[in-house]
Parts: structure tokens; sequence; C-alpha cells
């Protein structure tokens, strides 16, 4: 594509209003920055849209937006009048410009004979995928960057089964998206004669009752809450976002008494002004909530990211340091506990499942099978362990009881098919109390994880690889690996090689090939000497590469000095 003739053409168009004429015109002698706006458009995946906010063809905004539903739209009138009144849902964050996609959306979708269930203020990205299921919508759409920083937004879609698109459907938007002129091709109208005609109704309070009816029956042993609420306090943080209502709120339900949530980062801010970047994998997020903590004498601070759907925790550890625990030891104390609640409260199926991507700690298989609860892997996803999930309910073979990725995301329950943190936070509250019943902390509870399942360390190096060249450089890099098969990762050698992209394992020992159930998805696997895991994975929603490492140890410190060792492996081979 001509970025400078495209960037002329979006220049020329009378569509444009003022401030975005003249967003574009201040860049009109950066060639740089006029490359990366109109290089190429947004791509559209299973994942939907996700990029920076700005005037452009690559860049989130009403344009891109509006293209991206014309082009689902299609999809839904395809599919004939009995989808076309299912409808879609549609839920959005507290992102700069969220609230106005979603209903630029509704619009597009009413205007093309579209029933719309939009919601009337920010929620959880898992209460859009509960409302599709309990209203029997065909699609959803959510308008979120999840925990992406605040220049970003991003535009979900999900299928009617409350997980987002498979490849299919989203081959066919794509299709669609780029038949469809951005300027002259979406088709729209009033947003209130919408509503006054019924073509696009609104979501409120009854639907947060619906889904917190269905939180609070995942909980498994509740009544652990009651023996603890009177002095047990907890601190909460939603980042200032979706969050902020329901969490306190099931938490409440569940027995708490005494949630203190930490003031400032209760406002709904698309600027996340009080942190760096609104995720809860940074543990520099939640200074506040700890400060707060000391105030009160608290010992367990939960924070949500902005769609509510990813959970961290920061904690006590025995010196009465905070601590923050990553996606992967949080996702085995779950595991750990709601086998061990569910055989206490004897609500066990009769063939349970613990789901985890391939990326998430193999500490988790050992927490499930040696508790006699099978463990499968899918790629990462939560799209794909949702596969997973139906997969089951189709054959029988088992039902899950858990399913989680390292990147902070879990599900438990059968109401919706996306990872939540609503749902999440309740969980870690109820495990919480259990453990306090015990006499122990949750920092108390992981040490034994180690004495129990063994000494495991993991971790994740995100390496950013911005604008045209990154993408190109991320390309090129995994070309390179292919080509050049690594030998060697810092001390350890390459026994055996995982390529997903088409479903093969490799022994380097004497080079023979195997198929593998999974294939494609651009992931490189290494297994190497001593045990230890290296994966190469480049991000599907972020410009970055990412690579995992995964030890088990005699100790430890045994386990984090191997992990360490290929940290800086890692910065040399992926540059």
């Amino acid at each position: 594509m001509d970025y400078m003739s495209e960037y002329s053409r979006w220049l020329s168009r009378p569509e444009l209003t003022a401030e975005e004429r003249a967003e574009l015109t201040a860049i009109k002698d950066n060639k740089e920055e006029i490359e990366s706006r109109f290089f190429a458009p947004l791509s559209f995946g299973t994942a939907g849209l996700r990029g920076v906010l700005g005037v452009g063809l690559y860049r989130m905004n009403r344009f891109t937006v509006g293209q991206a539903t014309q082009g689902l739209a299609n999809l839904v009138v395809a599919g004939g009048k009995q989808q076309m009144e299912r409808g879609v849902a549609i839920a959005f964050d507290s992102r700069h410009f969220s609230p106005e996609f979603a209903q630029q959306s509704a619009c597009i979708l009413a205007a093309s004979g579209i029933k719309t269930l939009l919601f009337d203020e920010l929620r959880p990205t898992p209460e859009l995928s509960f409302a599709i299921r309990h209203y029997g919508c065909i699609a959803g759409i959510n308008i979120t960057a999840s925990h992406n920083p605040k220049e970003y937004n991003g535009y979900k879609v999900y299928w009617e089964d409350g997980a987002q698109l498979p490849p299919q459907e989203a081959d066919m938007v794509a299709r669609e998206m780029a038949a469809t002129d951005l300027f002259t091709g979406v088709r729209t109208g009033d947003y209130d004669e919408f509503v006054k005609s019924g073509m696009i109704r609104i979501l409120s309070k009854e639907t947060d009752e619906a889904y917190l009816s269905e939180v609070l029956k995942v909980a498994v042993n509740p009544d652990c809450v009651k023996q603890v609420a009177d002095e047990f306090k907890l601190v909460y943080t939603p980042f200032h976002g979706a969050g902020y209502r329901l969490v306190p709120e099931i938490l409440q339900r569940l027995g708490y008494k005494h949630i203190i949530c930490e003031p400032h980062q209760m406002v709904i801010d698309g600027d996340f002004p009080t942190v760096k970047s609104p995720n809860p994998e940074n543990k520099e997020g939640f200074n506040l909530a700890i400060e707060l903590a000391k105030e009160n004498g608290v010992d367990l601070i939960i924070g949500t990211d902005p769609d509510a759907d990813r959970t961290g925790i920061v904690l006590k550890d025995k010196t009465g340091e905070y601590i923050s625990l990553s996606g992967n030891q949080v996702g085995v104390l779950l595991t750990d506990y709601i086998i061990t609640a569910k055989k206490l409260t004897g609500t066990m199926p009769r063939h349970p499942a613990v789901l985890k991507s391939i990326v998430t700690t193999e500490m988790a298989r050992a927490a499930a099978e040696q508790n006699g609860v099978a463990c499968f892997e899918t790629f990462t996803g939560f799209k794909f362990l949702a596969e997973k999930i139906k997969e089951f309910e189709n054959t029988g073979s088992h039902e899950y009881i858990f399913a989680f990725e390292e990147s902070y995301g879990y599900l438990c329950g059968d109401y919706a098919r996306d990872k939540d943190a609503v749902t999440a936070s309740m969980l870690i509250a109820e495990m919480a109390a259990y453990y306090r019943t015990q006499g122990k902390t949750l920092y108390d509870a992981m040490e034994e994880m180690y004495e129990k399942y063994g000494y495991y360390c993991e971790q994740t190096i995100s390496i950013t690889m911005p604008g045209v060249s990154g993408l190109q450089r991320m390309k090129e890099l995994m070309e390179e690996l292919r080509q050049t098969p690594l030998q060697q990762v810092g001390p350890d050698k390459v026994e055996f090689i995982r390529d997903y992209q088409p479903g093969t394992r490799t022994s380097l020992a004497d080079g023979k090939t195997e198929p593998m159930e999974l294939q494609g998805q651009n992931v490189l696997y290494y297994e190497l000497s001593g045990g230890t895991i290296f994966i190469i994975r480049p991000s599907g929603t972020e410009p970055k590469v990412k690579v995992y490492i995964m030890a088990k140890g005699a100790s430890k410190a045994d386990a984090a000095d191997k992990v360490a060792a290929l940290v800086s492996a890692a910065k040399e081979i992926v540059k």
C-alpha cells in the first residue's frame, strides 16, 4: 500500500471533522508518523481489532470501528432473519472513546436491521460473554483494550457461545471489511430513533443481577467466609475500570464485611492517572493500595484491570513485606484450593479437568494430576480454552472445574466463556478465608504448594518492537529461528523443538519429527536439557515478542537460578 497516497486520500475526505483534519495536517512533514498510520489497515482476527487511538488507517477511530461493525453486520445478515432477531450485545470499558464507539456500533447494526442490546455504562468483559449466552444473542462486541496503556483501544467480537469469534467467522468479517469503504460504505442512523423503535435495547441493572447470581453459584465453600468475616479485611482496586462496582458487590454477597476500596482508583478515568499502565501484572500499580493496606492492617490486596477480566493480588510475606504473586502462582493456588474445596463439599464431578495454556506453568499439571484431576493444554488465548470447554460439553468426556492462563486470567463455572476477574476475585477471597480458618495466609499456602508439588519458577519477558519496522522484525525473527534452529539456550542444550505452526515436535538428537495435536499458531517451544522450557511467541494483540521461561529445580533458589540463566540468553536471541 502507498501510505502517502492513502494519507492524501484521508486528508481530502469531507467526512473528517475539523479536529481530525488538523490532527492529520499536523504530521504532514513527518513521514515516519504518516507511514505508521497509513502503511496498512489494522488487521481483524479472532481477537478483533486493537491499536493506538488516532486518525488513520492503522489506528482505532470512528472510521475503522465503523468498517469493522459493518463487516460484522454483513456476517449476521448473511445468516438470515433469525440471527438478526437474536441480535448483538455490546459492552464497553473506561477507555477514551469506548462509550462513543459502542453507541456508534449499535447504530450501524440497527441500520442493517439487527437488534442490539447496549449496556447503559461500562461493564466487565465477562458480563458481556454472560449476556450473549443469557439473552441468546448471535454475537457480541466489547470496546476495550484490556490492560494496554491509555493510548490504546480495541474492538473484541464474540460469537453465540460467548467465546471470541471463531476463525471462519473472523475471516468473513475481515473479507467484508476489505470490501467496505471506510467513508461511504457504512450504514448508520439516529441513535434516539433506534432506541425509541426498540432496535436498540438498553441493558441495565437487571443484567447485573442475573450475572452476579451466576457468579455466586461458582463459590465452592462460602461458609468459611462467614467464620472470618468479622475480622478479615481486604483492599480492592479496579485501576479506574469496569470492576469498580461489581467486584465489591460480589465480595459483599459472599459474606465479606470489611472491603476497603482504594478511593483514587475507584474513579473511572481513561487516562489511568495513578498508574503507568493499568495492568495487575505490574506491582507498581498497587502502590496506593499497598499504602491503604498498611494503614488498615490488611494482608491481601486484589486488583482488576480496566475491563475486569484479569486479576492480580498483592499480599504480605513472612517478613511483613508486600509482594505480588504471578498469574502462574495465583492459578496454582486456585487449582489446588478448588480441588480441595470440591472434595470437602462433595461437589467434585466424576471426570474433572483443569485447563491451561501451553505457556502456563507445569506446576498446575502437578497440582491437578497428583489429586486425580486431568490437565489439558490449549494455545494461548481464552478462546482456545473456551473451545476445549465446548468440546467437553459435546463429548461428555470431562467436566472442567477451572481454566486459567499465566497472564492473570481465570474462569470457573458455565455462565461465560471468557476470563472473569469478578469470579476470580470472589474465589481468591474465599480461598483466603479458608486458609485463615486454618491459621494460614495465602503466602503460607503458596509456600506449601512448592513443598507439595515441586519448586517451579517462571518468567515472561516482553520485547517491544513498535512501528512498521517492528512488525517486519517480528516476522523475520520467527523465519530465522525456523531456518536456523537454536541448538542451545544459555547453558542448556535444546533437546526437542515444538513448532506449533505445522504442529510438529522434532528431536535434535536424531532429527526425527512427530505430529502434535495442536497446530496452526506461530509459536516455537524448546524443551531444554535439565527440564527447562523456553518459548517464543509474537503477541497477537501488541507490537511485542513474548518469551516464556519455565523451570523446575531442587529448591526455589535452584529453579530461580535456572530461569535467570535463560533470561540473559533470551535478550541475545530476541533482538
